[in-house]
């Protein structure tokens, strides 16, 4: 089946729904989570407290430094008879200069007038507050980090059941998904989308309830100190309100591309890196790179637009801010002048604009943030929701692989991919307990099919087919797969030792067992000169042939106590002596064993018991090779055409 590349939306997705689902998916954390977001919605109201408590300390530090002078402090000082005459007269000529003047020669009055109007600094009343803001500031500092902490603890927890999940749907998607979704797509969701949504979880989520208490209280409290200033710094940022929104507006369809080309470029690489020398054979770079080009540009495009519109941000609120910040200064001073707030009220509201203004930031980057968590979020419960195969836990049969007869009937099977193209028209056959049978016929003629539709890879549309008697309809996918020995075409090594290979899921199989199946199919002695022999590492990307690793495969399967044996092109990779060499231990293989047999080369098919002969998704002919020869019909003209020059 054709693979397709996802294209990229032409609108937004759904970012409320795809919130929604996330939300939900992380029930399992919700005590984490409240209790994080309760430790950033208090680590915020202490910060709340502070500016007004600072004002206050800055006030007294500010009477503690200012010289008492005053209409009533000077009429006090006139009125006291105990206040010499010449030392008043010296407080009256002082007064008329300016006050830089007073300030500078307060040093110089008599004791007795200096006594009265020195700065006195209520330092119980400063180490009270300055004791109170430490304090502060280490709680909300405490508060934090175990709020990052839990955070930290929930995001991870969920990255890693995100990636479970995902395995384990892998596990229950039909064949056909696969057919048609690239590998590289689908790891991209697994990977990149997945780390998106953690990242970001732990990033925003905590964040954006601080930002939004900080944003909300400072509000109030801007209001309750001075409604005037209040309402000065606060329409100096509307701007940025309405900017802001409307940017968040515009980019979530970027966000959302971005992340489908980041798919479609990871699916074309892993396609092309797979395949690296046919490209190179074929010549194929140019066009190769071409393609890369054209794909890595349109990532390109909308990541510049998404990191383009949620970058302007941050520049233009700090644009905001410091109009705020000119805002309350010109109108704090005005209103100081008039005597109608202090000083300390001034430094109150500038810890309150920066307040109200930096969440303004965050909350912005926390939206955007979350734009890519929506955008990964949408493709990763895409994938999740994909139709999975039928539920199978109440088939009420199962076959003993050990006491199992070994026979297989079709029965009027009709199948295709595709709902409007029937590929298997209708087939009917029986293979009878340990008989070979052989099925042959031209590309496309419905062969590698059957076995899928044997092996329960896909579901029949009509018809059945029967083990022992059994329908496969009720029988598990996994009973039948117990039920049989596969050796495919392409083969598959993961990184491993060689008999970590061999022995994949049957971890009871001994050293000797191992070496013996590889004596049978002539493998022993290229593993010899390996450094380490059977332990000897391999893989997918190491330098071995295509024969030798499908001798290893072979060897697998030999290993696997089974009563059906599929093989499909299995010797296609070997050349002819080790064909040979694999067609006797295939035979020793097959003995006791029902087996099925897809192969091009005829020549090693000649003993099968039964031969099937397919084209167009029929059984045009059958019988053994020497009556099908006999008839000299479809079949001979395939055997024959070997052998033509």
């Amino acid at each position: 089946m054709p693979r397709h590349h996802n294209s990229a939306p032409e609108k937004s997705k759904d970012f409320k729904g795809s919130m929604i689902k996330i939300i939900k998916s992380l029930k399992p954390w919700s005590k984490s989570i409240i209790i994080s977001l309760v430790l950033a919605f208090i680590s915020a109201i202490l910060g709340l407290i502070t500016p007004n408590k600072l004002s206050k300390l800055t006030d007294y530090i500010t009477e503690g430094i200012t010289p008492r002078i005053s209409e009533e402090k000077i009429t006090e000082i006139i009125n006291n008879p105990t206040i010499p005459y010449e030392d008043k007269q010296i407080l009256f000529n002082m007064m008329a200069a300016s006050d830089e003047q007073i300030i500078n020669k307060i040093d110089e009055l008599p004791t007795s007038i200096y006594e009265e109007i020195k700065p006195i600094m209520n330092m119980e009343k400063v180490k009270s507050i300055s004791l109170f803001l430490i304090i502060i500031v280490i709680l909300s500092s405490v508060f934090n980090f175990i709020e990052q902490l839990v955070m930290a603890y929930v995001s991870n927890n969920y990255a890693r059941k995100i990636r479970l999940t995902i395995t384990k749907k892998i596990n229950k998607l039909p064949l056909k998904y696969f057919d048609t979704h690239e590998t590289g797509d689908m790891l991209s969701r697994i990977t990149n989308d997945v780390d998106t949504m953690g990242h970001s979880m732990n990033e925003s989520l905590a964040s954006l309830v601080n930002s939004a208490t900080l944003f909300i209280g400072s509000v109030i409290m801007m209001f309750i100190t001075n409604p005037t200033m209040a309402t000065a710094g606060i329409l100096a940022s509307i701007i940025g309100f309405s900017f802001m929104f409307f940017i968040l507006n515009k980019s979530q369809k970027f966000f959302v591309e971005r992340q489908e080309r980041l798919g479609d470029l990871n699916g074309y690489i892993e396609e092309i890196y797979s395949a690296h020398t046919i490209v190179n054979a074929y010549n194929g770079i140019e066009e190769t790179n071409n393609e890369f080009d054209k794909m890595n540009h349109k990532l390109y495009k909308c990541s510049r637009m998404s990191e383009f519109l949620s970058g302007i941000m941050p520049p233009m609120m700090g644009f905001v801010g410091n109009l705020g910040y000119v805002a309350i200064c010109v109108v704090g001073a005005i209103l100081t002048t008039k005597g109608i707030i202090s000083f300390g009220v001034i430094v109150a509201f500038m810890i309150y604009v920066r307040m109200f203004i930096n969440p303004l930031n965050q909350i912005a980057q926390s939206l955007t943030t979350m734009q890519s968590t929506a955008a990964a979020g949408e493709r990763v419960f895409e994938f999740l929701e994909e139709p999975e195969m039928t539920n199978e836990l109440d088939l009420p049969s199962k076959l003993d692989k050990d006491s199992i007869k070994g026979e297989i009937e079709f029965k009027h099977v009709k199948f295709g991919y595709d709902e409007n193209k029937t590929i298997i028209k209708d087939f009917s056959a029986v293979a009878k307990p340990g008989q070979k049978i052989a099925i042959v016929g031209p590309t496309g003629a419905g062969k590698t099919t059957m076995v899928n539709l044997l092996m329960k890879f896909y579901e029949i549309n009509n018809g059945d087919i029967l083990i022992d008697g059994v329908s496969t309809k009720k029988l598990t996918r996994e009973n039948i797969h117990d039920l049989f020995v596969m050796v495919l075409q392409d083969t598959w090594l993961f990184d491993g030792t060689i008999k970590e290979n061999i022995k994949y899921n049957n971890a009871h199989l001994t050293d000797e067992e191992v070496w013996e199946a590889c004596k049978i199919v002539g493998i022993d002695h290229f593993i010899k000169t390996l450094p380490n022999g059977l332990d000897a590492k391999i893989g997918e990307n190491d330098t071995v042939s295509s024969g030798q690793k499908q001798l290893i495969t072979i060897a697998r399967g030999m290993l696997k106590n089974a009563p059906f044996l599929i093989l499909d092109e299995a010797t296609s990779n070997v050349d002819t002596r080790t064909e040979e060499l694999v067609q006797k231990a295939m035979d020793k293989l097959t003995v006791g064993r029902t087996s099925f047999i897809i192969a091009h080369r005829l020549s090693t098919i000649k003993n099968a018991d039964l031969i099937l002969v397919m084209n167009e998704g029929n059984i045009i002919e059958q019988g053994n090779h020497e009556e099908l020869m006999k008839k000299n019909g479809f079949y001979a003209k395939l055997y024959n055409s070997q052998f033509e020059l």
